[in-house]
């Protein structure tokens, strides 16, 4: 029995959001939480939102217990690129790109016993 949640386009580079799930792959869904809600990364307010629909989802359409609940799987790849102009000297113009991260996670009930 698996849950999943995804979060696409959100606007953090997807190698700083990758830093925040290495943290929780592997964890309990309240461990994950609580680890999550003290990290000073941005990503990890995404990530949070993300574990905690996939806990839902399990306990909703699966009838799992959140307590036995842990995070089997978390990865994030990367969205579309928005490419953005910046004003330089002389009529010239930089290209800016703002990457996005669509961020995976998939949530497993531990095996009793």
């Amino acid at each position: 029995m698996e849950a999943r949640a995804v979060a696409k386009y959100i606007r953090i580079a997807p190698r700083k959001v990758r830093q925040v799930v290495d943290l929780i792959r592997g964890k309990q869904v309240a461990e994950a939480l609580a680890i999550l809600k003290y990290i000073p990364n941005r990503g990890s307010v995404a990530v949070a939102k993300v574990v905690k629909s996939a806990s839902a989802n399990a306990e909703h359409n699966n009838d799992a217990n959140k307590d036995n609940l842990y995070v089997a799987e978390a990865f994030v790849d990367q969205g579309p690129t928005l490419k953005r102009f910046n004003p330089r000297a002389m009529g010239r113009a930089d290209l800016k790109r703002r990457k996005t991260s669509h961020i995976t996670i998939v949530v497993r009930e531990k095996k009793e016993g």
